[in-house]
């Protein structure tokens, strides 16, 4: 029998913004509300970028231990970028490995991120680039993307719920 998983999104009838529930999990899910504001929390894309940065720093750890390698912290960042007319998304996704690892470690750990799951199914639709050892940390809030941002670049139909 296969597992299934299931994430489930509803509104808030109090508010008309989104909650996520996994298991016993909640977290708000950022995004237009029942009232035409943005509600805070990530917003789908983050949610997409947080999975392929999870699923890849998981994969970096677990082959690091099966193969007694010395990393002792990854640090996964991902950005999303959607691509122009007729071209596809991606995402670019960059590790910092800390620990006594050679050049041979970290290209075979380079090799373990580029096979996480996740990043299989969405490699499918958008294409992935890793790079490794770039400073992640502490960027800079001003110029991240906006959800807003997001939208804009789609091309939603309006939908009457008549």
């Amino acid at each position: 029998m296969t597992n299934i998983r299931e994430v489930v999104v509803a509104s808030d009838p109090t508010n008309g913004a989104l909650v996520g529930h996994v298991g016993e999990s909640r977290f708000p899910v950022g995004g237009p509300d029942d009232v035409g504001h943005i509600s805070s929390g990530p917003n789908p894309y983050d949610l997409l970028s947080a999975s392929l940065a999870a699923c890849t720093a998981m994969s970096v750890r677990f082959q690091a231990r099966r193969h007694k390698l010395p990393l002792e912290r990854v640090e996964v960042g991902v950005s999303f970028h959607h691509g122009a007319q007729g071209e596809r998304d991606s995402f670019v996704r960059t590790l910092m490995l800390e620990g006594e690892l050679d050049a041979q470690h970290r290209a075979f750990l380079l090799e373990a991120a580029n096979l996480c799951p996740v990043g299989q199914i969405l490699g499918i639709g958008a294409d992935i680039s890793t790079r490794l050892d770039a400073a992640i940390s502490g960027r800079n809030a001003s110029t991240q993307a906006r959800y807003e941002d997001d939208l804009a670049e789609l091309q939603i139909p309006y939908v009457d719920p008549d």
